[in-house]
Formats: structure tokens, C-alpha cells, sequence
């Protein structure tokens, strides 16, 4: 920095600076390049990964993406270092200081150390993966990226929600395993409940052969509970993960159509109005 200064004085100004801009415009466009090769080299590095049948695809967009994330990190902190170099600082001093002053304010960030070592444990453990529908700290929705200082997942409303690790104390991963369809149908106390039964269970036959996404049943437990005015049989399926909801979609409206053709009744309440007259005086 003293010579750039003594530049000055000995009339090299314009020189000194056009010097300066030039380095710093070769730095900005060697950035820029380095980043666009370097994302290019680890996204076609983790595509190639997607033909390992061993390797989840929704491992892969996670390592991927925090893969990137780190890349740029790392590359903007040598670029930061090359253009504090350019205009005479000595960079490792420089580093070294705020080493010192990071140490200092290191106590007034325990959230930030407590996200990085969460997030660490998250991707270390599989807990979770993109594309995967969780429960994570009181949100529900499909993961979009997992960092080491954040987890963004987007509801299903489409919210695009931000949670800092550390306020993930537990995860419920809904995207491990085949995921369960749940249906409970209606009949009236006047139908034979062994006939319902059957009529439900040939459609539920009639749908798994129809629907792939539909790994095991549907089949009919059996009577569930007994209601004020119905008999409620319940109806599971083992499905895909994510096509669970489809399925019960799916079952409801199927299920209820089987029951309207053997005139089985689903019963529904009623309501009856009695009209008082007023009687007339003499």
C-alpha cells in the first residue's frame, strides 16, 4: 500500500490506477470463468453418478447443490484474497487478523456453529435428501437443498420456507419406505355388512390392477368403528412414495361408485323441520 501511495507522489497516477482497474477487471473475468467451469465440472461429475443404482437420486441433487455451495464459498474467498493482493495489502496478515477478530466474536455465533454442525450431522446421517417430503422444524413439504447452514423446504402451498439447522431438533421423513393410503367408508346399519365388504374389495382388486404406483392391497380391515348413523369399514394400501395421496383420491371415488351400484346406502345426516301451526281463538 506505501508504494502505491509513492506512485502517486512521483506523478504515475493514471498509470497506476489503469494498472490496478486492469488487474482487478482480469480478476473479476477469471472468477467468473472458474465459477462457470467449476459448476459446469460438478454437475456433469454427479450426472454421471445417477447411472449408480447404489446412489439415490435424491442423494445426488443434495450432494450436488452443497457441492456448488461450497465451490463458490471457497472461490469468492480467493477472489476476495487476489484483490486485496492487487492493491498492496499482505493478504495473510490480513487473514490472520481476522482470525483473531473471528475468535473474538466466535461466542456471539454459537447459532452459526450450531447450524454448520447440524447440517453436518444431517447430510452425514441421510436423514434427509432433496426431493423428499419431511417434517422438519414444524414445516411440511418437499425438500429443495440442504446446506450446512440451512434447509430450505417448500410447502405445499408453495411457500419456499428457510430453516436455520439448528431449529431442526427432529426430522419425520415421509419419503423412506412405501408410504400407507388410508380410506374409511360409510354403510348404513340397514346393509349387510358381509356383502359391503365384498362389493369394496372386488374394487379395490379391480384398482391395484390398474394402478401401478399401488405396491401392496388395497384391502378391506373390516369394520373400523360404529357411528351414530353408519358403520365405518376401513380400506389400506401400501403406495409409492408421494402417490399415496392420488390413491386414496382414487379409492374414494371408486369406492363410493361400487356401493351405489349394489344400492348400498352411504348414510348421510338428516335433518327434519316440523312447522307449529297456530291455533286460532274463538
Amino acid at each position: 500500500m506505501e508504494q502505491w501511495f509513492n506512485n502517486l507522489t512521483e506523478g504515475t497516477f493514471i498509470v497506476g490506477v489503469a494498472l490496478i482497474i486492469g488487474q482487478v477487471i482480469l480478476a473479476i473475468i477469471t472468477f467468473l470463468i472458474a465459477r462457470l467451469v467449476g459448476k459446469r465440472i460438478i454437475k456433469s461429475s454427479f450426472n454421471k453418478m445417477e447411472s449408480q443404482k447404489n446412489i439415490s437420486r435424491g442423494r445426488i441433487k443434495t450432494l450436488k447443490k452443497l457441492s456448488i455451495n461450497v465451490f463458490s464459498y471457497v472461490l469468492v474467498f480467493i477472489f476476495i484474497t487476489i484483490v486485496i493482493s492487487i492493491f498492496g495489502l499482505d493478504a495473510t496478515a490480513l487473514i490472520a487478523g481476522a482470525g483473531i477478530v473471528g475468535l473474538a466474536i466466535g461466542f456471539g455465533a454459537q447459532g452459526l456453529v450450531s447450524d454448520v454442525v447440524t447440517g453436518f450431522f444431517l447430510l452425514l446421517e441421510k436423514q434427509i435428501d432433496v426431493d423428499d417430503y419431511v417434517t422438519a422444524g414444524g414445516i411440511d413439504g418437499i425438500v429443495e437443498e440442504v446446506g450446512l447452514r440451512t434447509t430450505q423446504i417448500r410447502g405445499f402451498d408453495g411457500t419456499l420456507n428457510y430453516i436455520p439447522n439448528r431449529e431442526i431438533s427432529s426430522v419425520s421423513n415421509h419419503s423412506r419406505g412405501n408410504m400407507r393410503a388410508l380410506v374409511d367408508m360409510s354403510i348404513s346399519y340397514d346393509d349387510n355388512i358381509d356383502e359391503a365388504i365384498a362389493v369394496l374389495q372386488n374394487a379395490c382388486d379391480r384398482i391395484a390392477a390398474e394402478d401401478s404406483s399401488i405396491k401392496d392391497g388395497p384391502n378391506v380391515i373390516g369394520v373400523q368403528g360404529l357411528g351414530d348413523s353408519d358403520v365405518i369399514i376401513r380400506i389400506l394400501a401400501k403406495t409409492e412414495n408421494m402417490a399415496q395421496w392420488a390413491v386414496e383420491r382414487k379409492l374414494r371415488k371408486e369406492l363410493k361408485e361400487a356401493l351405489d351400484a349394489n344400492n348400498i346406502q352411504i348414510p348421510f345426516p338428516h335433518q327434519v323441520y316440523i312447522e307449529k301451526k297456530e291455533q286460532s281463538s274463538i
